[in-house]
């Protein structure tokens, strides 16, 4: 991620490149510190200059290759003849895209090689490779997969509010609570792949980026607070552990509500449809406005799970320490609305 946001369109490295693209020269560069990477060097002009895409693009037109440093704004040798540890494996063919491949491998340093003939450019970072394309390809799958992430958060949010009214009607069942974890992951993991695409669009993709913002605000809260809802767990670390299992899931797993329920620290043969569970209080309490982290966990560590929150007096909210007579107000008014939207969507 940190190598495409470094070449991006609208960056100056990006400009360079695209010149020696054009221009059909090829060429090798290698973005690091010249001091991690000098005992590959044979020969070499040492430059030490500032950084333009103009004098890239010249002596881009030398056999060798370019070394930059980290940051793209000093040209520090040209021409250098880089002399990697030929006993790491390259499925390469070309001499310059073998010697980027074992450089990367070998230092760590991220490593571009422009193709002189099929205007193609290769970053290499580690083990990785990554072939940029062109920006209205790039374009084309962003728009498509923002397309399929809106879809995914309106069945969230469908699912979402049916769960709400199941809860504070104190009949749900683990597959409710499945349902909508599992579409929040879809939607989380969607967001990731457009959000790559962004950082590789760079400035022509902005537009995009805002239109990413405004169609995943809330789920990673949602999705942190259906575990803390449901999961199994007794401490903060066990929290932070399952959601990272949550994240490790395989995709195709994803699909399956007893993977799901295992990863919440329940059997995984459990029949989800007849399991019913109670909320603890989070995802409701959460979606009060201005209503802080602390005193919502105060909250339902007073009364443990959500039919004692609706049930518990004003009084006795306000009783708790940092809660008080207008935060219990809040959270009386802020629970009644919620009741309120889920009567409206029933009745619908």
């Amino acid at each position: 991620m940190r190598a495409l946001d470094t070449v991006a369109p609208g960056t100056a490295l990006r400009e360079g490149i695209d010149n020696i693209v054009h221009s059909r020269t090829g060429g090798l560069l290698v973005v690091a510190e010249p001091e991690d990477v000098s005992f590959l060097f044979s020969g070499g002009i040492r430059l030490d200059v500032d950084y333009t895409p103009a004098l890239l693009y010249q002596v881009a037109k030398m056999d060798g290759a370019i070394i930059l440093d980290p940051e793209g704004r000093r040209i520090n040798w040209a021409n250098v003849q880089l002399m990697p540890d030929p006993t790491i494996l390259s499925l390469e063919s070309g001499t310059r895209h073998r010697t980027a491949e074992r450089v990367a491998k070998q230092t760590q340093a991220l490593v571009i090689a422009v193709s002189q003939r099929r205007d193609v450019v290769s970053l290499y970072a580690g083990g990785t490779k990554y072939i940029l394309e062109d920006i209205p390809t790039i374009l084309s799958k962003a728009n498509q997969g923002l397309a399929t992430l809106e879809k995914y958060r309106a069945r969230l949010d469908r699912m979402s509010l049916r769960l709400t009214l199941h809860e504070f009607e104190d009949r749900a069942v683990l597959y409710d609570a499945l349902s909508v974890l599992q579409r929040a992951e879809l939607v989380t993991r969607m967001a990731t792949e457009v959000e790559r695409q962004i950082i590789e669009l760079g400035s022509a993709g902005r537009l995009i980026e805002m239109q990413l913002e405004e169609t995943v605000v809330g789920v990673m809260t949602e999705r942190a607070a259906l575990v803390r809802d449901y999961g199994d767990f007794d401490s903060d670390a066990g929290f932070e552990s399952m959601l990272a299992e949550l994240g490790a899931v395989a995709h195709t797993e994803l699909l399956d509500f007893g993977r799901l329920a295992e990863v919440l620290g329940h059997d995984r043969k459990t029949n989800t449809l007849d399991f019913p569970v109670t909320p603890r209080g989070y995802r409701a309490l959460s979606q009060i406005p201005r209503l802080p982290r602390l005193a919502t966990d105060k909250v339902v560590n007073r009364f443990g799970e959500l039919p004692a929150i609706l049930e518990a007096p004003s009084e006795e909210l306000a009783a708790i320490d940092g809660v008080g007579e207008g935060r219990a107000k809040e959270i009386r008014e802020g629970l009644h609305r919620l009741q309120e939207v889920d009567a409206v969507d029933r009745y619908r």
